[in-house]
């Protein structure tokens, strides 16, 4: 027989592991992954220690899903912001704008999905790859674009891709909130200078 959940039971289940991943982001973001344990994400969740592995097969998965989830939303991120522009001049500065802005707003998701994947098994690095393959990949289409209908003066546009990215992710390291720099300022100011690199 098969005994359906009832729905508050679902919801508990999902609150738990929502805020094991909430805690396991303050943690690793503050701690590092290797300073962090089970019990410090545990504590910080306001669970039993053992209540980390009725979610997660271990502190390595957990990073890897706290991984993949960085990495999904910052795809939706720069897909959402080339959809919301017509031209590859406006597409780049809407995607560097909104890719930026990302890196400030969650910062220490982004410091994770960034720092800590190093930390993933083989397996895992390579699922999260493709992720970041596809997101330098909508980058790289509105650069070539850009440079086919004379918009763009760029000699190397895998290495252009490289530097905008690279732009955008640093935001992570250096960002804290209080700053002078909203990260709305900061979005607006890096979708100047993208433009700026990609124009003669």
């Amino acid at each position: 027989m098969i005994v359906s959940t009832p729905a508050t039971s679902r919801r508990a289940g999902g609150d738990s592991a929502q805020r094991l991943m909430d805690a396991a982001v303050d943690a690793f973001a503050y701690k590092g992954f290797h300073a962090t344990s089970t019990r410090d994400i545990a504590a910080r969740a306001h669970l039993s220690p053992a209540g980390v592995y009725v979610h997660f097969a271990s502190k390595q998965d957990l990073l890897f899903q706290l991984c993949l989830r960085g990495h999904v939303l910052a795809l939706e991120v720069v897909d959402t912001a080339r959809q919301s522009a017509k031209t590859p001049p406006a597409q780049l500065v809407a995607i560097v704008s909104a890719f930026a802005r990302w890196h400030a707003e969650q910062f220490r998701t982004a410091r994770i999905v960034q720092y800590e994947f190093p930390q993933l098994t083989p397996e895992h690095r390579e699922e999260v790859l493709t992720l970041r393959r596809q997101i330098d990949a909508v980058v790289t289409e509105v650069l070539r674009a850009g440079v086919a209908n004379g918009d763009f003066d760029i000699a190397d546009v895998s290495m252009t891709t490289l530097a905008l990215q690279s732009l955008s992710i640093d935001v992570a390291r250096w960002y804290k909130p209080g700053t002078r720099r909203t990260p709305e300022a900061i979005g607006t100011a890096y979708g100047d200078l993208a433009l700026r690199l990609v124009r003669a």
